[in-house]
């Protein structure tokens, strides 16, 4: 996955911006608030539809204008030259690949895998629940064809039973989406499951780079109910008099976490926030590997202020790391690039100044 045009128009300080990277490593550099960050933002978007630092009506678009376009243009796995168009209002969006238009979202982010770490990323490690659940679902998407059908499948079921709920439902008027929520609900487990069972090889390597004092390290996941002990059907059943009366379902899918624990420290809630931005940091990596393995080429990976992020010991372990891969990498920094020249024999550099940007 190689991006060989980008350009952008009324995102954040930018009228507009246009550049045109490398395969390897592209380094954004320019002093804090240039607006180095927007470009990753940019990339970002177009694998999730969103930033990484909000909704976009929040603060994305260019005040005084009234929408944000991305155009780009890129190899995808099959060296195929592609092209598509993005644009967004705040509350509205469309897009184009290739001149034809895209009717959902889903159908346009499969085609920009990206993975980003920026100063929130620790999020994933101490954050709430749902961060963690939207790093295996990234994954899964990208990786198995089916989850996608049944993920839709369960949030229709999910939504369709609260909203029931709500009306205070005899009991059997429950039973049928109960049967397709449990049905879908326990196939994204097993699909979750899976996932990390795969993950967890190259992400105790990679802990053990990063976080070696910590001992070995393991994942666990709760499935959202006692799955070990009852199928999902029957634990909507033996939930229901509660649900009735909350008037939302209380157990599933969407109210499953994984977490990492290990032998010297053993939950997530006893780590210092260095050990939480490189566990983090590492199951980011751990994830690239994997879904280079499963798909045969890499992701794209964006590091935001990388340099600030971490000591220069583990900066130095991220680089000979990304030296090692074929992705396309984007790291925003200072304008001190002599540090990177060292591991990334082919570099480009771009310097970032406020609504403006240019080539070295």
């Amino acid at each position: 996955m190689v991006l060989t045009h980008l350009q952008g128009q009324n995102l954040r300080c930018f009228s507009e911006f246009s550049l045109a990277p490398i395969s390897g490593v592209n380094l954004l550099l320019g002093e804090n608030g240039a607006g180095k960050t927007s470009i990753l933002e940019a990339i970002h978007i177009l694998g999730y539809g969103r930033s990484f630092r909000g909704r976009i009506r929040e603060g994305l678009i260019k005040n005084t204008t009234d929408k944000l376009q991305i155009t780009v243009r890129w190899f995808n796995q099959l060296k195929s030259l592609q092209q598509a168009g993005f644009q967004h209002s705040g509350t509205n969006w469309s897009a184009r690949i290739n001149a034809e238009d895209i009717i959902g979202l889903g159908q346009f982010c499969e085609n920009f895998p990206v993975l980003t770490y920026e100063p929130g990323s620790h999020e994933l490690i101490g954050g709430n629940a749902e961060v963690r659940r939207r790093f295996i679902d990234w994954a899964l998407f990208h990786v198995e064809p089916n989850f996608y059908t049944q993920w839709r499948r369960f949030n229709r079921a999910l939504k369709q039973r609260n909203a029931l709920l709500k009306t205070q439902p005899s009991g059997h008027a429950l039973d049928a989406w109960d049967s397709e929520f449990a049905d879908a609900g326990e196939q994204i487990t097993a699909f979750r499951k899976k996932y990390l069972q795969d993950l967890s090889t190259a992400l105790q390597i990679l802990s053990k780079t990063f976080l070696p004092e910590c001992g070995e390290l393991q994942l666990t996941y709760n499935a959202g109910w006692k799955d070990q002990q009852v199928g999902l059907q029957d634990a909507l059943r033996l939930m229901r008099d509660r649900d009735m009366q909350t008037g939302f379902c209380n157990v599933g899918p969407h109210r499953a976490d994984w977490q990492p624990s290990f032998d010297a420290v053993l939950h997530s809630e006893h780590f210092s926030r260095g050990q939480t931005k490189l566990l983090a940091l590492a199951c980011l990596l751990a994830q690239a590997q994997h879904f280079v393995a499963k798909k045969g080429f890499w992701p794209i990976l964006c590091f935001d202020d990388l340099a600030s992020e971490l000591d220069q010991q583990h900066f130095s372990h991220v680089l000979q790391f990304l030296a090692k891969t074929d992705a396309q990498i984007w790291i925003t920094g200072t304008e001190n690039h002599e540090q990177y020249a060292a591991y990334f024999a082919a570099h480009k550099v771009f310097h970032v100044k406020q609504g403006g940007l240019c080539e070295q």
